[in-house]
């Protein structure tokens, strides 16, 4: 079993409390990922609405190899927001990747995901990361060889950066990749509103309960007094910003403690705990063009998804 390599600090209760005295009060979208909240997107994952995964698994699936020839050999692949790597096998099973660095801010999922990895590829040489990939994460120093580094970024994560956060993350990851290195990413597309607020109201209610059970994981990060039952979900499209936005909306006046600080939250008051931003293709070429060049884009026939792999520019 590989050791974890742990790099999370203890700024949670100051990046909690930051977030609800704005004076539109937010909760950032990582501390959705507790044991129960990367199980729960596990589920969602599995729903007719939520179209993304299968959709990019699709994809990968149809150009895994042409995918596997454009990253190249001997890889260090370096995988933001792991989870349960599902979708990473894929490249495991058909690209030369010689070591793989999972980095994940759930510490128990990615210690399961680990066990399971090394359990289907035993002599792959996995050092896993805990850590909140959306700061600056320092890697474990390795103690192998690789040609180069090429950061994986599945999902639509990168929707969940507000636009001005978007730039610093991909300085950041052009930086981790380094001078010949590159990033293979998924980016959700623009589509009709009625197929993406579907995908985010499943009919189980699996993504209202994935979205309250954020509160539990700030109850017990920070010893905090929510009660989810106080809360109802809302996720809904706004066409102009190209982004969809989850909110919890209070059923009624509350106070909430954390760390002896007072929250108010009036009835009816929206805290908001995700955005997910969609693109187009220009959009992709325009966020992108500072730090890398894009050297692929591969979509499906629906024109849903898109997965690019992206070289750093050379500086």
């Amino acid at each position: 079993m590989s050791e974890i390599f742990d790099t999370v600090q203890s700024k949670t209760e100051a990046d909690i409390l930051r977030g609800l005295k704005n004076k539109q009060k937010e909760i950032p979208p990582k501390y959705f990922y507790d044991t129960r909240g990367s199980l729960l997107f596990d589920e969602i994952c599995k729903t007719e609405e939520y179209y993304v995964t299968r959709t990019e698994i699709e994809i990968l699936k149809e150009n895994i190899h042409e995918i596997s020839s454009v990253i190249g050999k001997n890889v260090l692949l370096i995988e933001f927001g792991s989870g349960s790597s599902i979708k990473t096998r894929l490249l495991l099973e058909t690209a030369d990747i010689s070591g793989y660095i999972p980095i994940d801010i759930s510490y128990d999922h990615l210690l399961d995901s680990v066990k399971t990895l090394k359990e289907s590829f035993p002599h792959l040489k996995i050092c896993p990361v805990h850590s909140d990939y959306s700061l600056e994460t320092e890697l474990p120093l390795l103690i192998f060889d690789f040609s180069k580094k090429v950061i994986y970024f599945p999902g639509s994560s990168i929707g969940n950066f507000k636009p001005w956060e978007v730039k610093e993350f991909l300085k950041r990851s052009a930086s981790t990749a380094g001078p010949g290195g590159g990033m293979l990413i998924g980016f959700d597309l623009v589509k009709d509103k009625e197929i993406l607020e579907r995908a985010y109201n499943d009919q189980q209610g699996l993504t209202a309960a994935f979205n309250l059970n954020i509160l539990d994981n700030i109850n017990n990060l920070t010893g905090s007094d929510f009660h989810k039952e106080n809360f109802e979900h809302l996720a809904l499209y706004d066409e102009q910003m190209k982004r969809i936005e989850m909110h919890l909306v209070s059923k009624a006046e509350q106070v909430v403690n954390i760390k002896g600080e007072e929250i108010r939250i009036a009835k009816d008051e929206h805290i908001i705990t995700e955005f997910s931003y969609k693109y187009s293709l220009p959009d992709i070429y325009l966020l992108t063009q500072e730090y890398f060049d894009i050297r692929k884009i591969w979509k499906d026939k629906n024109n849903y998804f898109a997965v690019c792999y992206m070289q750093t520019k050379a500086w």
